[in-house]
């Protein structure tokens, strides 16, 4: 038997080859640029469709995933920060090879804030930030140094370039609430084409997002998503004439599209009760037409020049796949594939605010009570979907059932209740958590005395504070990059998150110390009687690592059961090997502190 024979299944999921949805160049279809963990690291490569051939474009210690592809198919721009801190600059490199060179020399490292690259190949219009700047918008053109048309304290990013250069679509917070964006078109020279902002004149907080200029030259068309029914939904904007044409699409989940190269159609993406299903509205028709995909979600898809359509799908039982509408595999990854895992179940609980979604996967055959773990997903505005994800497919393997939660702040389910955690942060996720574990046990499903509480980032953070605010309903608890105490986290982390937290809490821990400390998990700390296990990138700019040492020292103090992994990266790892390393410590401490069964 081989090494990779040996290798237990969930070891063989996260060393399995993947892939994302490739992107591609607007005038040069045939080159297109992916990501994959083939290495073992997660970069970048360029792939040549006509020849087959795949380049790895960047070589990292800690990888690298955020990159561009140019219109015109001859660069490569990456971002290149240190160790994992997503400050740094953006370089690019030739299609075909060669060496790196820093994309704008005129311009410091910051925090991207949104990238849109011209089809002359000379253009790009760089978003970045800062704490000490705020927001800028840089337009860069070659041989010429780059000119600020953008500035404001308050939380920006770049949207889109329009199809022949003359328009500049920029997302903005300048009314103060980063939740919700409004939306400004400038021109080449900083003046201000037009605007759109649904978070001003009426009582609800109402956002807006770019989805993309019309794909062609004097085309002023600019696709938007609104939440003006309660839901997102995509509109056209003539920013010229000041015309919105409402779709209408009558589809009861978030919307999404963009558009088909010929500009007569939009691919839509609906997300709908953690499912998503694909379709082509033609504009002059006014018609909806299903494209055909396997229940599951499709995290990512694109309409090609010849009108096929590329899709990146899985389920929780099948592993991702990038397919396409002729029903061929596009992008298949060499190497041993990744073992598939039990399908979800679905279901639903009353809370406290509404109805609750919950994922459930148990092992094959197994009847309860079982050990359980809640997998608490982060954002908060994210969701858990019937998606490929080795981490829960790891702890069925292991006998445990596995449990999401997609809380009051979760997206998908529509605007209400995206918004609904204002104020009393943290403490409203945990109230539907709190449903959906009496539902566990109620049920037969969970053994009480065998009950985890995970979760990364925003689900490390509602992890620490369940354990504090209700001790006695969690065994133990595991928290991957948390925020542990919340007027430090605020104090360190980058200034878009600032922003939001002060949208979210309603202004600063000096202007509103009591919600700070209310939410904070380290206001709870002496509360804990659970053992605690906490893993921190050193270098995380989002859940910075002073404010997990205040807790942890708090623990330490206490004598409370506690272990802390730190590694050398960012929010997370883009290593496999790390991956695999740290669900294996938080794999062995749930064997070593969860009591047998009775």
């Amino acid at each position: 038997m081989t090494d990779a024979e040996a290798m237990p299944d969930w070891e063989k999921r996260f060393r399995a080859p993947r892939v994302s949805l490739p992107d591609w160049a607007e005038d040069a279809p045939g080159r297109s640029l992916f990501v994959s963990n083939a290495t073992g690291t997660y970069e970048l490569y360029a792939w040549d469709r006509a020849t087959g051939d795949r380049r790895q474009v960047t070589d990292r210690p800690n990888g690298t995933t955020d990159g561009e592809l140019s219109p015109d198919g001859e660069w490569i721009w990456w971002f290149d920060d240190t160790d994992g801190d997503e400050f740094g600059v953006w370089r690019r490199q030739p299609f075909t090879g060669g060496e790196d060179r820093t994309a704008v020399p005129g311009l410091a490292p910051s925090y991207p804030a949104g990238l849109a690259l011209g089809r002359d190949g000379r253009t790009a219009v760089i978003g970045r930030s800062t704490d000490e700047e705020g927001s800028t918008v840089h337009l860069a053109r070659e041989g010429a140094d780059p000119v600020e048309i953008y500035r404001h304290r308050e939380s920006a990013g770049v949207g889109d370039l329009s199809y022949d250069g003359t328009l500049i679509a920029v997302e903005h917070t300048e009314h103060g609430d980063s939740m919700h964006f409004a939306l400004r078109v400038l021109r080449p020279d900083g003046s201000v084409a037009a605007e759109l902002d649904d978070t001003r004149g009426g009582t609800e907080e109402l956002g807006l997002e770019v989805l993309g200029f019309a794909p062609a030259d004097g085309d002023t068309r600019l696709l938007i998503g609104h939440q003006r029914r309660g839901r997102w939904e995509p509109m056209v904007w003539d920013v010229a004439t000041g015309e919105q044409t409402d779709l209408a699409l009558e589809l009861p989940g978030d919307v999404s599209a963009e558009w088909y190269p010929d500009g007569r159609g939009l691919l839509i993406v609906h997300g709908y009760e953690a499912r998503s299903e694909l379709f082509r509205y033609d504009l002059a028709e006014r018609e909806l037409v299903e494209i055909p995909t396997p229940p599951g979600t499709v995290s990512g898809a694109t309409a090609r020049p010849d009108g096929t359509v590329e899709y990146l799908w899985s389920s929780a039982a099948e592993p991702s796949a990038v397919r396409s509408t002729t029903g061929r595999v596009v992008l298949d990854p060499p190497g041993p594939r990744s073992p598939g895992s039990v399908p979800v179940e679905d279901v639903w609980v009353e809370g406290p605010g509404g109805r609750v979604h919950a994922l459930v996967q148990r092992p094959a055959g197994a009847s309860g009570p079982l050990p359980t773990v809640f997998d608490i997903h982060g954002g908060p505005t994210w969701h858990d979907s019937d998606a490929f994800a080795a981490g829960p497919a790891a702890w069925v393997d292991h006998g445990y059932a596995v449990v999401r939660v997609n809380y009051r702040g979760s997206t998908g389910y529509g605007r209400a209740w995206t918004d609904a955690l204002k104020h009393r942060v943290g403490l409203i996720e945990l109230e539907d958590i709190a449903a959906v574990r009496e539902w566990a046990v109620s049920s037969g499903l969970a053994d009480p005395a065998r009950l985890v509480l995970t979760g990364g980032s925003w689900g490390g953070y509602l992890t620490l504070l369940g354990l504090g605010t209700r001790p006695g309903a969690w065994t133990l608890g595991i928290a991957a990059v948390p925020v542990a105490d919340y007027v430090t986290a605020y104090e360190d982390e980058m200034e878009g998150l600032k922003a939001l937290d002060r949208t979210l809490l309603g202004g600063t821990p000096e202007e509103v110390p009591e919600r700070f400390a209310a939410s904070s998990p380290l206001t709870y700390v002496d509360d804990v009687r659970a053992p605690v296990y906490i893993s921190a990138g050193v270098n995380d700019p989002r859940c910075p690592i002073r404010q997990i040492d205040n807790y942890v020292r708090r623990l330490e103090e206490r004598g409370a059961v506690h272990e802390v992994y730190r590694y050398d990266a960012g929010h997370g790892s883009l290593v496999v090997d790390e991956r695999i390393k740290q669900l294996r410590l938080e794999l062995d401490f749930a064997a070593r502190h969860l009591p047998p069964a009775a």
